[in-house]
């Protein structure tokens, strides 16, 4: 069975993983440069509608567990 993990763990790992710098993902999303460096260390959380322009730049989903 796959591990649980927390979707900001998700995020966090996307964001690492993908290489782009914190002033590139701020023009390309519209999510502030601070509140991503922030959230990136484990600062602060992030709103909702943040969270959503990142799964759309990122192509990640939430997909509901049968059961």
């Amino acid at each position: 069975m796959d591990e649980m993990r927390p979707i900001t763990d998700v995020f966090r790992q996307a964001i690492a993983d993908s290489g782009i710098s914190f002033k590139k993902l701020e023009k390309e999303t519209g999510v502030l440069r601070q509140s991503l460096m922030k959230f990136a260390r484990g600062e602060q959380t992030l709103r909702g509608d943040m969270y959503d322009k990142l799964a759309v730049y990122f192509g990640l989903e939430l997909v509901k567990k049968k059961g």
